[in-house]
């Protein structure tokens, strides 16, 4: 994956002003309860789902000193049983909505989520507010979850971002509640007791205390009234003063800090205003301006100074927040050398201001935000979670029109006053390279695991009826597809939602076998030429052709449009342009090629390379294709006619797919891509891009060295000899929703995490193609339980191979994936990518609802059938990345 930066503009908000809030606005229902419980309820029809995200007014800040967890603990502690509920109940019940709940903590608010069936939108409210009535916060559940939540400490600790982060908020934030965030230590776990995480919920969950949010395709007026009728008599309390911020001086300094990363990352951070602040606004436009392509900060990687180089904000609290800007340099690069050259470009903007063309800029596309919350059922749960209980707003539009009240004079007072030395901190993350992978006897030393427990979960008698049906769902996706004169497939979805139409495509490449011998890494130097302009655009008057109409684009093999829809034909003008007639210009080459070589060579001497090269040499046969691997050499003797050759040999209109999704029809895409894309001609015969299918591996085992990391993360993954077209792939896939994807209800997220603490989280999946099938079952643990966690895997699929599941596992495994295709549909990114993913494979644009007929269809046996026929749990390969297995 390049470091280098991609902008993914906006859409044009402000044109449309005040119709859309208008519209918003009539779509928006509040009420607060008699108990003091804020409610908003925002209908979207975008798909027939609905969001439920409840925020309590509780998080890092509000633990006890010494503590720093407790929120995020009690957090966990939810799921393990609430009034009337047990943990087991809970599991079943959302694992069979779909299995998309989740819930998070953060400074200010911990927050509950879930995505359902818009049907299913009281069995989602019945379950939260059971938590807000009360959580059993038993000593027996917390012995068994602490093991799961210092696993997540142990993941966290073992990510070199989360490291510098941390690092970051402590000298900027000292004797604060910022200078810790909410996820803990071990330390204060194990001295944590069930009364003490009882005192914390008695203290701070109240409905008095909590904002609900409902989003989707809902009867605003019948929410609200299933809401009245099931928190309405949860008591409220009284909620004790909250710590006072103080903000001290920054502790200003420089450190250095290893990681894992294939570059070097160096960093200029700011103490900033925080949401509070009437200057919040303009930080964010500040940001966005500092970041732009069209910076100065952005022409070290143009210069060949940097691999990439961003400016953002990263860390957003009610009294400060923290901006920074970073770049991505080569391993053996003088870090010193690019802060000098950073700082003296933001301290050119502070003391001689930012241009005035890039504050507009900056605004439309900072405005945008508020048309896309639209295409996004989640999303837009999120964006009035944080403006209503994370921020204190009455809703995310303030921000907007914030936003908009921002002026040039704003952004350059913001820029003087905060972006001094004194105020920051420097930091660099130097790449430890790992040491080689080293074979291992195996996995070994497990200890005797018990059986796999087999007793069913009655549920309580308003959600076993609820759930009782299964049926293929409806789907709100009715796309219509034409094929082009030279070969283009065109896709269109007609969503009437908002103004605003995306654009993403694909041309159906294989790098390994289209890549010359002898010209490896080819295709990364052409993708890192694509932002370099046009034949009649150069690099900066193509960016601003896009910032003039707040279009976000990206061309390649893969290419998208972000645009309003009165500037489509413009938008698909730039993006045909870029994607048919890209510049290649023989000096961004020779920038471009260097920082490729310099990318590879870091990348070679990884960790995360190793561990996915070894995985693969184990997988595949000697000399297989997707074994090719790209050297600094390789990349240091490309010419930019070799660029030009394998752009003329792999981008073809006849292996290429369009996805249209937004307010347009198929008749007025077709017209349109017709005028941009339709001078677009194949010559010769279209290069082979399936690879060749492969046998069975055998068993083998690695580890590869990772100096930063406390934790084990594994992989066991073996190949399969069949492929997506297979039959028996339904029935691997509804075995696979037996074994995982809900949570405590499945049995490897039970054995692994439920009853053993020897995870925080595990997952397995089945990568299917044209021609390769891998699946791959995944965790992280403590070096000691890898042996363990394997075992419990391996039995698990031995009884999926020799017994066939129980009635409610089966049924509960349909469940999850019949409700989880609406829910597939909540987005618009969502419906686009599973869209252009079936195109991709030649799969019927209805094939999840096919599939649905599949899954109601199989019977127990037939999935143990699948599994004994395919799945080889003796011949895993297993890649353990970090310290030795013990």
């Amino acid at each position: 994956m390049r470091f280098r930066a991609v902008c993914m503009c906006g859409l044009f908000f402000a044109l449309i002003g005040g119709a859309a809030d208008e519209k918003a606005a009539q779509n928006v229902t509040r009420a607060t309860l008699p108990n003091g419980l804020q409610v908003a309820i925002v209908r979207d029809a975008f798909a027939p789902v609905v969001t439920v995200q409840d925020n309590y007014l509780a998080g890092a800040n509000e633990t006890p000193p010494d503590f720093p967890g407790m929120a995020h603990a009690q957090e966990h502690m939810a799921f393990r049983g609430c009034s009337g509920l047990s943990g087991d109940q809970i599991a079943a019940i959302y694992a069979q909505l779909g299995g998309r709940n989740n819930a998070d903590t953060q400074q200010y608010v911990t927050q509950y989520f879930a995505t359902v069936p818009a049907e299913d939108l009281e069995l989602a409210l019945r379950m939260d507010a059971a938590c807000m009535e009360g959580i059993d916060d038993s000593q027996q559940q917390w012995d068994l979850e602490r093991g799961a939540i210092e696993q997540e400490v142990a993941r966290d600790l073992s990510n070199p971002t989360y490291k510098f982060l941390t690092r970051l908020n402590e000298d900027l934030f000292a004797g604060t509640p910022y200078a810790h965030d909410a996820l803990g230590t071990k330390v204060s776990f194990d001295a944590t007791t069930a009364a003490m995480l009882k005192k914390f919920y008695e203290t701070w969950y109240a409905p008095n205390n909590a904002v609900l949010v409902i989003t989707g395709n809902v009867d605003p007026q019948a929410a609200l009234s299933t809401v009245r009728k099931l928190y309405g008599n949860i008591p409220r309390r009284t909620i004790p003063s909250r710590p006072e911020i103080k903000l001290q001086p920054v502790k200003s300094e420089t450190f250095t800090m290893e990681s894992d990363l294939p570059y070097k990352l160096v960093f200029l951070a700011y103490r900033m205003p925080g949401t509070d602040s009437t200057d919040a606004a303009a930080v964010e436009v500040l940001a966005d301006v500092l970041g732009s392509q069209r910076a100065k900060l952005y022409d070290l990687t143009v210069e060949g100074k940097a691999l990439g180089t961003d400016f953002g904000v990263a860390e957003t609290y009610r009294k400060a927040s923290v901006a920074f800007a970073v770049a991505g340099i080569a391993p053996n690069a003088d870090g010193n050398a690019t802060i000098a050259q950073m700082r003296q470009i933001v301290e050119a903007y502070r003391m001689n201001g930012v241009p005035a063309e890039l504050v507009e800029a900056a605004k439309r596309r900072e405005q945008a935000a508020a048309e896309f919350r639209q295409n996004s059922i989640p999303g837009l749960a999120n964006s009035w979670s944080d403006a209503v209980a994370v921020e204190g707003k009455q809703s995310p539009d303030e921000d907007v029109e914030a936003i908009r009240k921002v002026t040039l004079a704003d952004v350059n007072r913001v820029a003087k006053q905060y972006l001094v030395d004194s105020n920051g901190v420097t930091a660099t993350l130097n790449p430890a390279p790992s040491g080689k992978p080293v074979p291992s006897e195996g996995f070994g030393g497990a200890e005797q695991v018990t059986a796999a427990p087999t007793k069913p979960v009655t549920l309580p008698g308003w959600a076993k009826g609820a759930l009782a049906a299964l049926a293929v769902p409806q789907s709100a996706i009715h796309p219509e597809e034409t094929k082009l004169a030279n070969g283009i497939r065109l896709i269109v979805q007609t969503e009437r939602i908002t103004p605003t139409v995306t654009v993403i495509g694909d041309i159906r490449q294989e790098a390994d076998l289209e890549t010359p011998r002898g010209k490896e890494g080819v295709s990364d130097v052409l993708d890192g030429l694509f932002s370099y302009g046009t034949a009649t655009l150069d690099r900066l008057a193509f960016r601003k052709a896009l910032d003039d109409i707040a279009a976000g684009e990206s061309a390649g093999g893969t290419f998208r449009l972000t645009v309003l829809k009165q500037y489509f034909a413009r938008g698909l003008m730039l993006l045909a342009d870029n994607e048919l007639h890209p510049a290649l210009p023989a000096s961004a080459f020779r920038v471009v090629q260097q920082e490729t070589a310099q990318e590879v060579a870091g990348q070679l001497e990884s960790p995360g390379y190793k561990t996915s090269r070894a995985m693969d040499t184990a997988l595949l046969p000697k000399g297989d294709p997707s074994l090719r691997e790209s050297s600094p050499a390789s990349v240091s003797a490309l010419s930019l006619d070799d660029v030009r050759a394998y752009y003329e040999k792999t981008f073809r209109p006849d292996l290429t797919t369009i996805v249209v999704l937004g307010d347009i029809t198929l008749a007025e895409a077709r017209a349109e891509i017709e005028k941009s894309f339709g001078s677009w001609k194949a010559t010769g015969a279209p290069p082979a891009t399936t690879l060749a299918a492969v046998p069975p591996n055998k068993a083998a085992s690695f580890n590869v060295p990772d100096p930063g990391r406390i934790q084990d993360q594994a992989y066991l993954s073996e190949e399969l000899p069949m492929n997506r077209f297979n039959p028996d792939y339904y029935a691997l896939q509804l075995g696979n929703h037996i074994l995982g994807g809900g949570f405590y209800a499945t049995r490897l997220y039970r054995d692994l995490r439920a009853t053993t603490g020897y995870v925080y989280s595990v997952d397995d999946s089945m990568s299917a193609d044209r021609s390769r099938t891998v699946y791959t079952v995944s965790f992280a643990c403590d070096p000691r339980n890898v042996s363990k966690a394997r075992a419990l895997v391996e039995r698990d699929l031995a009884d999926m191979q020799h017994q066939p599941a129980g009635a409610e596992e089966l049924e509960q495994a349909k469940a999850i994936l019949l409700r989880q295709i609406p829910l597939g549909e909540s987005s618009e990114d969502q419906v686009a990518g599973q869209l252009l993913g079936l195109a991709q494979l030649d799969l019927p644009l209805d094939e999840q609802h096919r599939a649905a007929g599949h899954y109601l269809e199989l019977t127990a046996e037939e999935v143990r059938a699948a599994f004994a026929k395919w799945i080889r749990p003796q011949d895993f390969v297993q890649v353990v990345r970090g310290p030795a297995p013990e």
